[in-house]
């Protein structure tokens, strides 16, 4: 088995917590120190940074928030001066004021190595070439994914998104071994190359790594079969630096997170620490910023810690493939739905294509939920019985998972919008009434 930094991904347990120790006493003085939040919210709790004697004390302090971020806008929980930042990146801003992310010099060689890292454990070697069809902008998936690929040597090809038909061209003409880019672009980049005359399967890629939105199994046959690659699943967020958080082995069972970077605690509803095996939200604390290091992160994103050891030999705990964020739940007449959980069952169907679509809409003051599903090319017939059948096979597989009443849809292979970022699979009309 070969390592990118082998001290550190099989580091014994004993040895990483001493190693989190360290690191966290250095973060807490930090943010006491420099980040008047921070320091107001140790003073209220009674709390001073030589409180914290073992990681057990972690629990003691406070949490921190996306809210808290925007309510400080822009650099009110940086560390260090602006000055001393070498980038910002910055979220979209779509649902409320921006979260902005400062890096300084240091920060941004950890990312870089910590990308590096990922890219290794999947068989990313020196000398790939390596295209990068993600949004090169504030989003932190351009340029963290780049930085790390050019640290571990590879020919990066910052392709950007958008220009589908030469993104293919460049990965034929260049002998693109390992993409990344969001799942369903790779799918669309499938279809095109079928209507370029190219099977998928010929291209020279071998790598596929995907992120920033959910992803089901039946999505990674999609990807392996349609393209002749492993694919990989990855897990990041600006706050804590970007991609490079967590990330999946060749094993392709969990993600790992990388410990000597992240304090990781997987927590239930009431703020208590779940066991491995148990559905929380996670949360996380940075051990290397510099610029914007936080304490006890809500990210919002629920997921669990997985019971075994990897057969891989890396010590880090593994996350659960995501089941969604908690800000993007839907509450659909009472009960909690997961985006991803609806994907996740249209998934494991074979009369269904990869793309699909919930419109949310208020009815005589009721929440109706219309999911609109293309149908896969041999189920599609054009015989109204066999459209009927499908369509009930898919309303009662929703109703039985979700218990919840569904209108199903099928509409055409193809007539679903294509996005070359993240897709969006949820129209919510309600708030429009």
């Amino acid at each position: 088995m070969e390592y990118w930094q082998p001290e550190i991904e099989t580091m014994p347990r004993k040895q990483l917590q001493e190693l989190q120790l360290k690191r966290l006493k250095k973060s807490v003085n930090a943010v006491y120190k420099n980040v008047p939040l921070y320091r107001k919210r140790f003073d209220d709790a009674g709390l001073k940074p030589a409180d914290v004697r073992s990681l057990d004390d972690l629990k003691k302090l406070p949490f921190t928030k996306k809210s808290d971020l925007r309510d400080t806008y822009p650099f009110g929980m940086f560390a260090v001066p602006l000055q001393q930042c070498n980038r910002l990146h910055a979220s979209s801003g779509t649902s409320g004021k921006s979260t902005v992310v400062g890096y300084t010099k240091k920060d941004l060689e950890t990312w870089a190595d910590l990308m590096a890292r990922c890219f290794y454990m999947v068989g990313v070697r020196p000398g790939d070439v390596f295209q990068n069809a993600a949004n090169y902008g504030l989003f932190t998936g351009g340029l963290g994914i780049h930085a790390g690929a050019e640290r571990l040597g590879c020919v990066a090809v910052p392709a950007g998104t958008g220009s589908t038909q030469k993104q293919i061209e460049m990965i034929r003409d260049f002998g693109v071994r390992v993409m990344h880019c969001t799942p369903s672009y790779a799918l669309y980049i499938a279809e095109t190359c079928k209507k370029m005359g190219i099977e998928p399967g010929t291209l020279p890629l071998r790598i596929g790594l995907f992120g920033a939105e959910p992803w089901s199994a039946n999505t990674r046959v999609q990807l392996e079969k349609s393209f002749g690659i492993k694919a990989y699943d990855s897990y990041g967020l600006s706050e804590m630096m970007g991609p490079g958080v967590a990330f999946e082995c060749t094993e392709q069972d969990g993600l790992h997170i990388w410990e000597d970077a992240f304090i990781v605690e997987v927590l239930d509803k009431n703020g208590e620490q779940c066991a491995p095996g148990e559905k929380g939200e996670l949360v996380l604390t940075t051990l290397l910023k510099e610029a914007l290091p936080l304490i006890r992160y809500r990210t919002g994103d629920i997921t669990m810690i997985m019971k075994d050891e990897c057969p891989c030999g890396r010590t880090s705990v593994r996350l659960n493939k995501f089941y969604g964020r908690a800000d993007d739940m839907l509450i659909i007449r009472g009960l909690n739905v997961f985006p991803s959980q609806i994907e996740h069952i249209l998934m494991d169907m074979p009369e269904v294509g990869e793309y699909f679509q919930v419109v949310l809409e208020r009815v005589n003051h009721m929440d109706e939920m219309t999911v609109r599903v293309e149908m896969s090319d041999k189920a599609f017939s054009g015989e109204l019985g066999d459209l009927q059948k499908v369509t009930g096979k898919v309303t009662k597989k929703l109703k039985d998972s979700l218990n919840l009443r569904t209108k199903v849809v099928l509409v055409e292979k193809g007539s679903l919008p294509r996005v070359e970022g993240k897709s969006k699979k949820v129209i919510d009309m309600r708030t429009a009434i």
